[in-house]
């Protein structure tokens, strides 16, 4: 039954039908105090996390451990401001505290990841009112933020209920990263009728409401611990308190990409960091060296050396991309609804080029740090492997050629992709 002008709450029409009023809580540049106190923070999980990793990962159990370290640390809460209860930190600080993370656990550093795109998102598509009421209840509570949202699948059924109070949501989608274990799920749907159909709606669905299900299958090569099953909702009601706001085209709203892109990004070069320090313990530790070598251990084979050298040169140039690429998201983020369509198109480009880079230095890095460290390596118990299997994992995400392409266009035509939650 499709409904008339009249019969959908006021509510949901404030939210979803007035123009976004861009309201951004990030206006400032992150201190070095504050980068300095999330990496610290950052790497003191890690390393709770590191003492049992390979175990962990062997069991592939849902990570409801792994992320109460993220709330008790104060990471999960990080992006919201201190008005409503947060930390009052900025992307660039999250951006570095994924990377950091990455070194030693990378399942945890991508639902981390995931949650700040998502809990972002009542800045990106709500106005003060719904950032106010959102981040206050999310920081109250250190909810865990995941996501419905992943675009090759089929869309969602969104349909006003009959009393014209809310909406009632059906689909499923693969690929939900923290869905499961989170406290509140993000979704994007497009209304199928009444007044506002064909608007696109962002709201949230938490984890206990009546009709949500899990696939909890998620048994993959890597990033087993990153909860990235898929979802189901039959019939799953959603009142006008759950929506965030509509999804469109301004130019602030549609950084989530290139932000998200940016947070993957990091997280392969945290994972190359993590390989090299760990190859270094194991290369320090062997005994002798190769029979043709003229060293005494393989720590000082020439071989040895130059693998190091290559590796650690092209890690550093990864790493001075992504560092002048973090400190320019504040740029824009503080731009606001000054952000313009150009500003965002170039800013994209710029983050799919480090895509690439850190693309290729973490499956290199990953794959031939085993060079250095022998056959002897190459078995579960030295956690070596775990570095290669997420990072293979996690770059099929969306292919990578496609971003050279993007950027190959833009050279040579000055043409952008279309917006979407891959370019």
């Amino acid at each position: 039954m499709s409904l008339s002008s009249t019969d959908i709450s006021p509510t949901a029409r404030r939210i979803l039908e007035r123009p976004a009023a861009v309201h951004t809580p990030w206006t400032e540049p992150a201190s070095e105090e504050q980068l300095t106190r999330w990496e610290d923070v950052a790497r003191r999980v890690g390393e709770q996390l590191a003492a049992d990793a390979v175990e962990r990962d062997a069991a592939g159990r849902q990570p409801s451990a792994e992320l109460r370290l993220l709330k008790e640390s104060g990471l999960v809460n990080l992006l919201i401001p201190r008005e409503f209860g947060g930390e009052g930190a900025v992307w660039e600080a999250g951006l570095r505290a994924v990377r950091v993370l990455s070194r030693y656990d990378a399942s945890i550093a991508q639902l981390l990841a995931y949650h700040y795109a998502n809990v972002s998102a009542a800045a990106f598509y709500g106005g003060e009112e719904v950032q106010e009421r959102l981040f206050r209840a999310s920081a109250a509570g250190s909810w865990i933020w995941g996501d419905a949202v992943n675009p090759v699948d089929p869309a969602f059924t969104l349909t006003p209920d009959d009393a014209g109070e809310g909406f009632i949501l059906n689909g499923r989608k693969r690929f939900c990263t923290g869905a499961s274990v989170g406290e509140v799920t993000l979704v994007n749907a497009e209304i199928a009728e009444g007044p506002l159909a064909g608007a696109t709606a962002a709201f949230i669905v938490d984890r206990e409401r009546p009709g949500v299900g899990f696939d909890e299958a998620w048994d993959s090569l890597g990033q087993r611990l990153s909860a990235s099953g898929g979802v189901a909702y039959d019939d799953v009601r959603i009142t006008p308190e759950d929506l965030v706001g509509p999804v469109g085209e301004i130019p602030f709203s549609t950084l989530v990409t290139p932000l998200i892109q940016l947070a993957f990004s990091n997280l392969y070069l945290g994972v190359a960091e993590g390989a090299l320090l760990r190859g270094r313990e194991i290369t320090l530790a062997r005994r002798n060296s190769w029979f043709l070598s003229p060293a005494a251990d393989y720590a000082h084979d020439p071989y040895v050396e130059r693998l190091y050298g290559d590796l650690v040169a092209k890690l550093k140039a990864g790493l001075a991309l992504a560092d002048q690429l973090n400190r320019r998201s504040a740029r824009y983020l503080g731009l606001g609804g000054q952000l313009t369509a150009a500003q965002r198109g170039e800013y994209a480009v710029e983050v799919a080029s480090l895509k690439i880079v850190a693309t290729e230095v973490g499956l290199d890095t990953t794959q031939r740090v085993f060079e250095a460290t022998g056959a002897s390596s190459a078995t579960p118990g030295t956690g070596l492997d775990l570095f290669w299997r997420n990072v293979r994992t996690h770059t099929l995400h969306d292919p990578v050629d496609y971003k050279r392409a993007e950027v190959g266009i833009h050279f040579l035509r000055g043409e952008l992709q279309p917006i979407s939650l891959y370019t």
